[in-house]
């Protein structure tokens, strides 16, 4: 009887992360999943509600509303100093598909595509499921990308998988930095794929758009994180004419369009009030000191998180299995790679009271 799936799909696993979740019993206080925990603003579900009431329920254009992909390209210009016509913009299920039709699109069988080690677990999987052969990039000992080994392990790669700030880590990558990476791939001929999902949580640092830098550059971006709209599955690419043109290939037979209503409540989030945005980074911020501070009290030592919602904490296997049969749920560092496999990646996108529920039971793990 012939082999019944795909070698591609067979070699991968299930999302740590996923599993761990999915596993987590009732009084467990979720601090792996990254999920903001806060509810969609209330104007941008009333567009929705709108939406819906309208009739607006049917296929959209491929590429997404013209309404929203100008919206999009204002963004661009306004908060990324990044130049992107309409018509160079792709709206997605999420910044998951984006990856996913960016992978399909660009990489060929055995195509070397670099991502961060730690990094966010989709990277290396999608770049798999394309036919590539994903190759992880060190980082230093403050979880930034180790430029030297990255600009030599760019020769001879297809893609370049750039994600600040960055998930497990919380790294913010320097203008200087990205600006390096951008420009020695452009010589290489490799393109960067810059996931830029958590632009707006920085906590003292600046956010800087890697097509600022260089021309052979897709941006990925979405609102889930920025606007607390997980569920709602709207995420966009933005690149030049020629690679929009291949992608929007595998957009229409994997995707056709993204959901309608979202596309109508994403319309009214990049349009709307952006104080919200605003008042969900000064509460990460206050969440991350009192999380962090409370976790260096304990005993742990790790350069705190400058960006996103996540703190990449030094633990051996043996105690994120003690602090998980607390009701703690975290994630393990192998989940993001071979290179932390005595981390765990801890959100802090939970309320302060959870935050400090947690930390009493990882006092009470580190005390046995």
């Amino acid at each position: 009887m012939p082999e019944q799936f795909s070698s591609r799909v067979k070699g991968l696993e299930i999302s740590g992360i996923r599993k761990i979740f999915e596993a987590a019993g009732p009084d467990s206080i979720n601090l792996g999943l990254g999920q903001p925990d806060f509810d969609t603003p209330q104007h941008i579900k009333d567009a929705a509600i709108a939406a819906i009431r309208a009739g607006k329920t049917g296929y959209t254009a491929n590429t997404g509303i013209p309404e929203l992909r100008d919206a999009i390209s204002a963004k661009f210009g306004k908060e990324n100093e990044v130049s992107y016509t309409p018509d160079q913009i792709i709206v997605t299920a999420g910044a998951s598909e984006a990856l996913h039709i960016v992978m399909q699109a660009l990489v060929s069988e055995g195509d070397r595509v670099l991502c961060a080690d730690p990094g966010f677990v989709s990277y290396a999987a999608l770049a798999t499921l394309a036919g590539g052969r994903p190759v992880g990039v060190p980082l230093d000992e403050t979880f930034h990308i180790d430029i030297g080994q990255a600009q030599e392990l760019m020769d001879g790669s297809r893609l370049f998988v750039l994600n600040s700030p960055a998930n497990p880590t919380g790294a913010v990558e320097s203008g200087d930095a990205i600006k390096a990476l951008v420009e020695y791939a452009s010589d290489a001929g490799v393109t960067i794929v810059s996931d830029e999902v958590y632009e707006h949580f920085i906590y003292g640092k600046k956010h800087w758009s890697a097509a600022r830098f260089g021309d052979n550059v897709i941006t990925i971006n979405a609102a889930s994180k920025t606007y607390a709209m997980t569920g709602w599955r709207l995420g966009y690419l933005a690149a030049s004419p020629e690679i929009v043109g291949q992608c929007l290939k595998v957009h229409q037979y994997c995707q056709a369009c993204a959901t309608s209503i979202s596309q109508y409540a994403a319309l009214a989030a990049y349009t709307g009030d952006q104080a919200p945005v605003r008042l969900m980074r000064d509460e990460y911020r206050a969440r991350r000191d009192l999380f962090c501070e409370g976790l260096s009290a304990l005993g742990f030592s790790f350069p705190v998180p400058e960006g996103a919602f996540y703190a990449f904490v030094p633990m051996k296997p043996a105690l994120v299995q003690k602090i998980l049969n607390t009701g703690v749920i975290l994630t393990p560092g192998s989940a993001f790679g071979t290179n932390a496999p005595d981390y765990a990646r801890l959100s802090y996108a939970a309320s302060r009271d959870n935050l400090k529920r947690a930390l009493d039971r990882i006092k009470k793990a580190t005390g046995d």
